[in-house]
């Protein structure tokens, strides 16, 4: 057995043991670290593919900010778990009633899985086979799907700015800055002089 394939073996062994620690762990923290520990165990499976970009990016994304989130909301909420458990259990036998059923459709679909003809020179990447996968995905990304690209930055900043608009509210008890009101208003208005007699308080 070669070292590739050992390698192979032993981030797959880790996936999938890690995924169903993830889902078996009684400890929701000890759930997150098994999340973890899977998400380094793909990131293996795409170094071992040659998918290095692919590799680092979950690394960064999920484990460096979507598990550590996690954690900390974990961490930090006090969230009877007991209870939720106990709800949870009322629905199990509708819940793996569905799973049943899922997964009789994900057979029906696999079983008569066929690939169409030429399908060997449509999964070829669009760029030559001679340069790196970070820097042959940057060129597609940045050269020719240019224009999608910058349009999904887009969409996604619309979504971003509707979801604060949609979100904001102003408190009437909060005071904040008015920038325009401080600009527009009249100088004499904006100081009272008062005449104060001697012994007489405000």
């Amino acid at each position: 057995m070669t070292a590739v394939a050992l390698a192979f073996y032993l981030f797959a062994i880790c996936t999938i043991g890690a995924g169903l620690m993830t889902v078996l762990s009684r400890n929701p923290v000890h759930s997150v670290l098994w999340l973890i520990l899977a998400f380094l165990s793909s990131a293996g499976l795409f170094v071992l593919l040659g998918a290095e970009f692919v590799a680092m990016l979950l690394i960064i994304v999920y484990v460096g900010a979507v598990a550590v989130l996690f954690l900390f909301v974990v961490m930090m909420l006090d969230v009877d778990f007991a209870e939720l458990k106990a709800e949870m259990a009322k629905y199990m036998p509708l819940a793996l009633l569905i799973g049943v059923v899922i997964l009789m459709q994900l057979s029906m679909g696999l079983g008569v899985w066929a690939y169409s003809d030429g399908f060997e020179t449509r999964l070829v990447a669009p760029v030559d086979g001679g340069i790196q996968n970070t820097k042959g995905l940057g060129l597609l990304l940045y050269d020719k799907y240019f224009l999608l690209f910058q349009l999904a930055g887009l969409i996604l900043l619309v979504a971003m700015i509707g979801a604060i608009v949609l979100t904001l509210r102003h408190r009437k008890d909060v005071k904040r800055q008015d920038i325009l009101a401080q600009m527009y208003r009249d100088p004499a208005k904006a100081m009272e002089l008062k005449d104060i007699k001697p012994g007489q308080g405000l």
